[in-house]
This record gives structure tokens, sequence and C-alpha cells, in this order.
């Protein structure tokens, strides 16, 4: 048997914290939006809500679960996940981290609270979801 190389090699100019919590994204798993095909859908649990996310392709989704920034199917940008600071993943959702999201009608990015589960569904009548949310 061969032995392995390093799985993942620190980067030297980042701190041993950020180096972890890259490694521990991989681990705890997560969702690359762009491997992602169009029309797929998510739930995402989060410490305090339950989204629901169909993916429209280049890092736009519409989004629905939060009572005040999306209460129904809502086109935002998912711009990636953080650890609760400034420091981005971008375009992936993870496990243990926050989503980050822009809304059209906010200036600044909404983070949710710390995910909990990520899982691919079914979703049925996407084309209704759709046209709703374009018409507003």
């Amino acid at each position: 048997m061969a032995p392995l190389d390093n799985l993942f090699d620190p980067h030297p100019s980042l701190s041993d914290r950020v180096n972890h919590n890259i490694v521990q994204s991989e681990v705890e798993g997560g969702v690359y939006l762009e491997n992602l095909p169009t029309h797929s859908a998510l739930e995402i649990q989060t410490e305090n809500r339950h989204y629901t996310v169909i993916h429209r392709g280049r890092g736009e989704v519409l989004i629905w679960g939060h009572p005040v920034y999306c209460p129904a199917p809502t086109p935002v940008s998912i711009a990636g996940s953080n650890w609760g600071g400034s420091m981005l993943k971008v375009g992936f959702i993870g496990r243990g981290m926050h989503l980050e999201f822009r809304h059209p009608e906010y200036r600044r990015p909404i983070v949710t609270s710390r995910i909990c589960d990520i899982r691919e569904v079914e979703h049925h009548g996407l084309a209704d979801l759709e046209e709703a949310a374009v018409q507003g």
C-alpha cells in the first residue's frame, strides 16, 4: 500500500485556527453550489430556523424559512458560509458554519445561525415558485 500524501497542507500564511476551520468544514461536510445541479432543492436546518433553498444556478437561489427576510420564496445570492466572523468560504454551504446571503432589499448580507444539517430533497412545483418569486 502506497503512503498517502498529506490530504491537506496547512497554508503557511494562515493561522492554525483558520487552517483548522478549513479542515473541519470538509470533515463536517457541506455543499458547493457550483457542484449542485440547477433546480436542486436543499433543506437547511440552522440552530434557529429551517430554510428551503432551490438552486437556480450561478450562486442564485430561491430561499424561504425566515419570518422577516424570506417568509416566501425570495431570490437571493449566496455568498457562502463563515465561521461566525468575516472569513468566508465562498460558494459553500457547510455544517457548523453560518450561511451568508445577499438579499436585494438589504444593504448588508444576511447571516444565519449555525447550520446543523443540510439535505438534498425532492421538490415539486418549482416552476410555480420561480414564477411567483420573479413577479414578487
